[in-house]
């Protein structure tokens, strides 16, 4: 919502401003088609060439993040929360060997089917089905399990990362595309030098529309979307966070109710459940038979 009221901000005030100064909104329109052409072309071309297709293909699903912001709600925060309770409480209680035919096949499992959304996360069910199946093969020192999950999750934030520092490299190189195109618009307007005053003046005019479309669209949209998308990654990235807190606390023999507690310390403020909300959630969770 306020990615849209800023984008309507941004275009009404800066032409808004233009116009009610006494510009003539007009040769910016003329100029803009071809203008645009070429630092919009040129721009695209970069995009793909300094980028593989993994990274192209994510940087469109990237930008809905931009308006729809992070896909994890409070309530699938409280969700995680009471997964890892049923599963470190599984293990706690009942031994590794009934958790395995959880983790095998989490698709299948009576645990993980009451949590619907969070299936959905590949990263997130393979993250805490292979970090509890290590402990299932007796990898049990905290700090060697703790590295091995901090390995996993650098390697999927730095890829998840990835389009927005290449939304960001475009933004950067925006400006100067814009200069391109203005040289191109001068050295069209040298070529007609002879013209009277008035032609040269509209050619001299659309021509530095072209370095005002590179700033503007670098600093006032690709920029800011940049950034947004990489604030949103950051965001989703705590989700993760969380399960490596609960389970690294459940090897340092903490109840499956004190390494949820630990874990809820983790969430981002705006979505965290009071002690009081997650001990309710928790108690409302029917007993694994």
């Amino acid at each position: 919502m306020f990615q849209i009221i800023g984008l309507v901000l941004l275009f009404g005030l800066v032409f808004g401003s233009f116009i009610i100064s006494g510009g003539n909104i007009g040769v910016i329109l003329h100029a803009l088609p071809h203008e645009m052409m070429a630092i919009g072309g040129a721009g695209v071309a970069s995009f793909l060439i300094a980028n593989s297709m993994p990274v192209i293909k994510a940087s469109g699903g990237g930008l809905s993040k931009v308006f729809s912001g992070p896909k994890w709600k409070p309530t699938d925060y409280r969700d995680l929360l009471a997964l890892l309770f049923l599963l470190t409480k599984t293990m706690k209680s009942k031994g590794v060997i009934a958790l395995e035919s959880h983790i095998e096949n989490p698709t299948e499992s009576t645990i993980f089917s009451r949590f619907p959304r969070i299936m959905k996360d590949h990263f997130a069910v393979d993250f805490i089905c292979d970090t509890l199946r290590m402990m299932t093969m007796n990898l049990e020192d905290p700090h060697q399990v703790e590295d091995a999950m901090e390995k996993q999750l650098e390697k999927h934030h730095h890829e998840a990362l990835a389009p927005g520092h290449a939304l960001q490299s475009l933004a950067d190189a925006l400006p100067a595309l814009g200069i391109v195109a203005a040289v191109l618009g001068v050295i069209k307007t040298m070529g007609a030098i002879t013209e009277p005053p008035e032609i040269l003046g509209e050619m001299i005019g659309s021509a530095l529309v072209g370095t005002f479309l590179g700033v503007f669209l670098a600093y006032g949209m690709v920029g800011p979307m940049a950034t947004r998308m990489m604030a949103v990654v950051e965001e989703e990235g705590s989700f993760y966070r969380i399960i490596q807190s609960v389970l690294v606390a459940h090897l340092h023999g903490n109840a499956a109710q004190i390494s949820v507690e630990i874990g809820r310390g983790s969430v981002p403020s705006g979505a965290q459940p009071s002690f009081l909300e997650l001990e309710e959630a928790l108690s409302a969770i029917p007993n694994e038979g």
